[in-house]
C-alpha cells in the first residue's frame, strides 16, 4: 500500500491523515480490506503501536470498520459531491484571525470517547441527579417571575450580588457588584481578555503545560506566546520574561493539568512582577472550590493590592456543563472596556438562567450542592488513586494534588507511542483514557494520562482501575516494552 506521510507531527497522526486522504480520494474504496497492522508497519517502516493508534483513530471517526476475526475494512461513507474534498480554494478570503484559528485543527487535542462503559473523561462536573430536579424548579420559578427583556451586559444585579457574597465566603475575595461581569463561561472570559487587551504581536505568558482554551484564544488574536514551565509549586516565576508581556495566564489554585498549587511566595512574586511590568494577570479559578485536605485556598486576587488581577470563575464545573454561565472580577481600570466588548460579543448572557441561579444561591441550594459534591468527589478520588496503586503499581506515578476533579499520572517505562497503544487498547475494552501531551507546546519527556473521576461511581472507578491494570498487563504480553519504537517521542 502506497501511503506518503507528510512529516508534520506524530507519526500516527501522519498515517491517519494519509489514510483519510486515500479513503476520501477513492484510492481505498469502501469495503476494501486493510492490511494487518503488523504487515503495514513493516511496509511503512513504522512501529506497530503507531499503526495501531492510527487504526483506532480511523475507527473512532467512522472511516473504517473492525470485524471480529476478519480484520479492518474501509467503511461506506455515503459522500455526496458537496462533501468530497475541495482543492480549489484560491478565491477563498479569510481574516488573519481565521487563518490563525485554522491551526487548531492541526494541533492535536485529546480525542473524546463515546459509548464506553468506563469513560475517565476530565473536565465534566459531578453528575448529581438531585440537581436536575432542583434546577428544574428554579428555572420554572425564574420563568414565571423574570421580565422577558434583555438583561444588561454586566449581568443580572441579583446574581452579581450573590457572587460577591459567595466569593467572600468561599474564596476570600472582596468584590462589589460593579466589579462583576457575567459571561458565558471561562472561554468567553479568555476571548474578552484577548479582545480588550491584546494587539497582534503582544506577548502573553502561558503556563507549560496549560489549558488549551487559553492557548486558542490568545493565538487566534495574534499573541506571541511565552511558555513558562511549572513545577510542584506552580508557575516558576523566576523564569518570567524580562520583556514586558501584556498578560500572564495562570491557574494558581489547581494548575491545569498537573494539579500543582501556586505557593504563597510565588503568588507574591507574581504580583510584584505584574506591578513592576504593568501587565495584567488572568486568574482562571476553574475548580478552586474542590480541595480535599483543607479549606479551599484564597484566590490570588485576594492578595492583589495593585488591582492587576482579572479573576475568572465558572458555574459549568460546580453545577453542570450545559449551564453556560461564568463571571469575571475586573480591575476598576478595565470595567468599561470589558462591558463594551461583552455587548459587542453577544449583548448579554441568558436572563432567566441568571435569575434561576441567583435564587438558587440566595436560598442556600448552591452551598448544599457544593458540600454534597465535595464529599462525593473525595470518595471517588480516593477510589481512583487506591485502584491505581493496586492495579497499575510501579507503572504509574500519581501526581500529588489534593484538589480538583481529575488526577494526573505519569507512565513509567512508556514512550509516547506505547502510551498511544495503551489508550487504543483500553478503548477496545470499553475504557476511555486521555493523554496529557496535548496540553504541552513541546511534548514532555515521558507520557502521562489525565483521569477524570466525576462521571463514574466509586464502584465503577474501582472496576475501571482493575480494567486499566488488565490492559497494561495484556499490552505487556502483546507488545513487550523492548519492541516499542523509541524514535518517536511526539505527543
Amino acid at each position: 500500500m502506497f501511503l506518503e506521510l507528510d512529516g508534520n507531527g506524530p507519526q500516527y497522526a501522519q498515517l491517519t491523515r494519509a489514510m483519510k486522504s486515500a479513503i476520501l480520494g477513492g484510492r481505498m474504496p469502501a469495503g476494501s480490506r486493510l492490511p494487518p497492522t503488523r504487515i503495514l508497519a513493516r511496509e511503512l517502516e513504522l512501529s506497530r503501536t503507531t499503526v495501531l493508534a492510527a487504526y483506532e483513530q480511523l475507527r473512532a471517526e467512522g472511516f473504517i470498520d473492525a470485524r471480529v476475526g476478519s480484520g479492518s475494512y474501509v467503511a461506506t461513507l455515503q459522500l455526496t459531491p458537496s462533501l468530497r474534498p475541495v482543492t480549489n480554494t484560491t478565491d477563498a478570503a479569510a481574516s488573519r484571525y481565521a487563518e490563525r484559528a485554522r491551526q487548531f485543527r492541526e494541533r492535536r487535542i485529546a480525542r473524546l470517547h463515546f459509548g464506553l462503559r468506563y469513560d475517565l473523561r476530565y473536565g465534566d462536573p459531578l453528575t448529581n441527579p438531585a440537581l436536575n430536579a432542583a434546577w428544574g424548579r428554579e428555572l420554572a420559578r425564574a420563568a414565571a417571575y423574570s421580565p422577558l427583556t434583555v438583561t444588561g451586559s454586566w449581568g443580572l444585579p441579583a446574581l452579581r450580588q450573590q457572587i460577591c457574597e459567595y466569593l467572600a465566603q468561599r474564596r476570600g475575595l472582596q468584590a462589589q457588584p460593579d466589579d462583576i461581569l457575567i459571561v458565558t463561561g471561562t472561554q468567553q472570559a479568555y476571548a474578552l481578555c484577548a479582545r480588550v487587551l491584546l494587539d497582534e504581536g503582544d506577548t502573553v505568558v502561558l503556563e507549560e503545560p496549560h489549558y488549551f482554551g487559553a492557548y486558542h484564544a490568545m493565538v487566534a488574536h495574534g499573541a506571541k506566546l511565552c511558555p513558562v514551565r511549572t513545577d510542584d509549586d506552580g508557575l516558576v516565576c523566576s523564569e518570567l520574561p524580562e520583556v514586558t508581556p501584556k498578560l500572564v495566564c495562570v491557574t494558581p489554585s489547581h494548575q491545569f493539568p498537573t494539579g500543582a498549587v501556586l505557593s504563597l511566595p510565588r503568588r507574591l512574586e507574581l504580583l510584584r512582577y505584574a506591578a513592576r511590568m504593568r501587565c495584567w494577570i488572568v486568574e482562571d479559578d476553574y475548580d478552586g472550590e474542590f480541595r480535599y485536605d483543607a479549606h479551599p485556598l484564597a484566590a490570588l486576587r485576594s492578595l492583589d493590592e495593585g488591582d492587576r488581577v482579572i479573576y475568572a470563575g465558572t458555574f459549568s464545573k460546580t453545577l453542570f456543563g450545559a449551564l453556560r454561565l461564568g463571571y469575571m472580577v475586573l480591575p476598576a481600570a478595565l470595567r468599561d472596556d470589558f462591558i463594551t466588548a461583552k455587548y459587542i460579543s453577544d449583548v448579554s448572557s441568558p436572563g432567566i438562567e441568571q435569575a434561576a441561579l441567583a435564587h438558587y444561591m440566595q436560598s442556600g441550594g448552591f452551598e448544599r450542592h457544593l458540600r454534597h459534591a465535595r464529599k462525593e468527589l473525595q470518595a471517588r478520588r480516593e477510589a481512583l488513586i487506591t485502584g491505581l496503586h493496586r492495579h497499575a503499581g510501579e507503572r504509574v506515578q500519581v501526581v500529588h494534588s489534593p484538589a480538583g476533579m481529575h488526577v494526573a499520572v505519569w507512565l513509567n517505562g512508556y514512550d509516547h507511542a506505547r502510551a498511544e497503544a495503551l489508550i487504543a487498547y483500553a478503548h477496545e475494552r470499553g475504557l476511555g483514557l486521555y493523554p496529557m501531551a496535548p496540553h504541552y507546546l513541546e511534548p514532555p519527556q515521558r507520557p502521562g494520562l489525565l483521569l477524570g473521576f466525576c462521571s463514574l461511581s466509586v464502584t465503577e472507578l474501582r472496576e475501571a482501575m482493575r480494567l486499566l491494570g488488565d490492559c497494561m498487563d495484556e499490552l505487556d504480553k502483546l507488545i513487550p516494552s523492548g519492541m516499542v519504537s523509541h524514535g518517536n517521542n511526539g505527543s
